[in-house]
């Protein structure tokens, strides 16, 4: 989703920082117009070393709902429609590219409460896709969560480049658009699925339940925002718990394995991490797995910490 040189940050290093209320103000206003503003656009996604391009339409219709349409370019056919957030139609394997991947962030961002994580700077100007940016650095104040470089539209106050960051300061993830119009007259049929897009049918809806489940441990700042459990492939029931800290985010899930011989494991795709545990309890066995674009160890930390509230213990 963001990309950062090093050149530019040893510049903002020599550059006397900004007062982090300009900061502030800035994101403020991108949590606004993540809300409210249209845009048309073609933009370059990149993680784990490859690329891919992209074109959106985004606009927000007379019932008050926001529409956006993700074509990409190049390679297999991709396509995603969502409506309010939510997915109405999918072509190819774009909702493993893009979900979790903020192309514009999608989230409520307060930046009182995101400065006690994360240290807020103006780091200067850039032009992108032809236009003025004001460039914003959100540094993690501890080791639990990345950090990101924000280039914010003068205009809109919309991303028009976003990297993320690894505790080293190592890429991630890249978003950056290479054309972008947010006042473009577009027709809305723009906003119709292609042939190939077909409509997503949960096979349950999800219902919020007691967890059952708790982290002991949890990285400062990150708060649960919801649990819901949704049938499985097998129609067994997976409860999982969502986590954020305003700006990063990680989720729980956790599933019966009726049997099945699952072993831990763990991943990384870009800045995605995945971290899977079997755990014993009375009634049977369980995976537990945490997702989320935090670092490795922290998703450790959370993963050995869960227990269901009447005792789980690992198995050796």
């Amino acid at each position: 989703m963001r990309a950062l040189s090093i050149a530019l940050l040893l510049s903002a290093a020599l550059v006397p920082p900004a007062f982090a209320e300009e900061a502030g103000d800035w994101l403020a206003r991108l949590a606004k117009a993540d809300q409210q503003q249209r845009f048309h656009g073609t933009f370059v996604y990149e993680r784990n070393g490859s690329f891919s391009t992209h074109r959106v339409w985004r606009q927000l219709g007379a019932d008050g709902k926001m529409s956006e349409r993700l074509l990409q370019l190049d390679g297999a056919e991709q396509e995603i429609l969502k409506v309010d957030g939510r997915v109405q139609c999918i072509a190819g394997g774009m909702a493993d590219q893009v979900e979790g991947a903020a192309f514009w962030p999608s989230r409520t961002l307060d930046p009182a409460r995101l400065q006690s994580f994360y240290e807020l700077k103006m780091a200067g100007h850039s032009r992108i896709a032809g236009r003025q940016a004001v460039v914003l650095l959100l540094s993690p104040r501890d080791q639990h969560r990345y950090g990101f470089e924000l280039h914010l539209d003068q205009e809109t106050a919309l991303p028009l480049k976003s990297l993320l960051l690894n505790e080293k300061g190592l890429l991630l993830e890249r978003f950056q658009f290479a054309e972008f119009d947010p006042f473009a007259e577009f027709d809305s049929s723009s906003l119709l699925p292609g042939d190939a897009c077909r409509p997503v049918r949960a096979r349950a809806e999800p219902v919020s339940v007691k967890a059952g489940w708790h982290a002991q441990w949890l990285p400062p700042g990150f708060e649960l925002s919801g649990v819901v459990e949704r049938k499985g492939a097998d129609d067994a029931p997976v409860v999982f718990m969502t986590y954020a800290d305003g700006l990063a985010r990680f989720s729980i899930f956790v599933e019966s394995l009726n049997g099945s011989p699952v072993e831990d494991a763990r991943h990384q795709l870009g800045p995605t991490v995945v971290v899977s545990r079997r755990v014993t309890a009375p009634e049977g066995d369980y995976m537990i797995t945490v997702v989320g674009e935090i670092p490795f160890g922290t998703a450790e930390r959370v993963a050995v910490s869960l227990s269901a509230d009447e005792g789980v213990v690992a198995s050796p």
